[in-house]
């Protein structure tokens, strides 16, 4: 029987693209000119168009994840912005927020962000590959002194670390998880296997384990349909059955990466196809996998 319970989206985005906040979107910047084409983008995203969005799906709740709101600006102006949104409808009920950890106002903007009670974390950008097309980050960002700094702050507010990150980052990662054992990481997006080739798999698979040998980190299941042309169940199970082996139903939890996801597949099919996919596991699993996993980590 296809899950039929409460799901909370751990991964979507909102946005008012009249307040001139979001310059990535402007045409012709380059901030990520490696996401191509994305006029489908560019129009504001509101609580109201993701619930449009959802339709009938029983979307309870979720998180809208820092939407690189102008970095020229302070970050948290991004959070004053969410918390003046309708909250109905669970949409947005946490916030992961901006703070650039390895600069020396990390720690007030840490307090800062702290102080807004549906900020559970911060997301930070390591994405490094040796592909300049791919390459969203310089190398060994996480293994600096500055960055560990701005990491160690984290605790004093009880904020997660979400990353978003290439597999060559594993072992970066794993090290920092191990030299933090009480700092929670997530990871985002399934880790980007981005590199399809027979090596690029098996090193998503290595970083995955890396990873998961380490019991402060979890992973999303986000925007899965997005490292193939091939949308059909048996490639989407690829991608979201090497995360869950790997990490288990008590550290995955379900993710669409909305707006941002449309390009790869509708809202409703991303839901159906994990549903499809994780169908076999018991009624308890399936529920941590949609809901639970998400609740306990974001402090539903």
């Amino acid at each position: 029987m296809s899950y039929a319970g409460p799901i909370i989206d751990a991964h979507h985005h909102l946005w008012n693209l009249t307040l001139n906040r979001h310059r990535w979107l402007d045409a012709g910047d380059p901030t990520l000119a490696a996401l191509g084409d994305l006029d489908y983008l560019r129009h504001t995203y509101l609580p109201t168009n993701f619930r449009a969005d959802v339709g009938a799906h029983h979307v309870v709740g979720s998180v809208h994840i820092e939407a690189v709101w102008d970095r020229a600006r302070n970050a948290i102006e991004e959070t004053e912005w969410l918390d003046s949104l309708d909250k109905s409808y669970g949409v947005a009920a946490r916030y992961i927020a901006y703070a650039p950890l390895a600069s020396a106002d990390a720690p007030a903007l840490l307090a800062a962000q702290a102080a807004h009670p549906r900020v559970v974390g911060v997301r930070e950008t390591i994405r490094w590959h040796p592909d300049p097309a791919k390459k969203w980050a310089d190398a060994g960002l996480v293994d600096r002194p500055d960055f560990r700094a701005g990491v160690a702050g984290l605790a004093h507010h009880n904020l997660v670390l979400e990353l978003l990150m290439n597999p060559y980052q594993a072992g970066e990662v794993a090290r920092l998880a191990h030299d933090f054992p009480n700092q929670t990481i997530l990871i985002n997006h399934c880790c980007t296997p981005n590199d399809r080739d027979a090596a690029g798999i098996a090193r998503w698979h290595d970083g995955l384990a890396l990873l998961a040998a380490q019991p402060n980190v979890a992973i999303k299941v986000s925007n899965f349909g997005a490292y193939s042309p091939d949308k059909s169940l048996p490639i989407l199970r690829q991608t979201v059955m090497g995360c869950i082996d790997a990490f288990g139903t008590a550290r995955a939890m379900f993710g669409t990466d909305y707006p941002v996801a449309r390009r790869n597949m509708g809202y409703g099919a991303m839901v159906d196809a994990f549903a499809s996919i994780i169908a076999e596991f018991s009624p308890d699993e399936q529920r941590a996998l949609f809901h639970d996993t998400a609740a306990r980590y974001y402090r539903f």
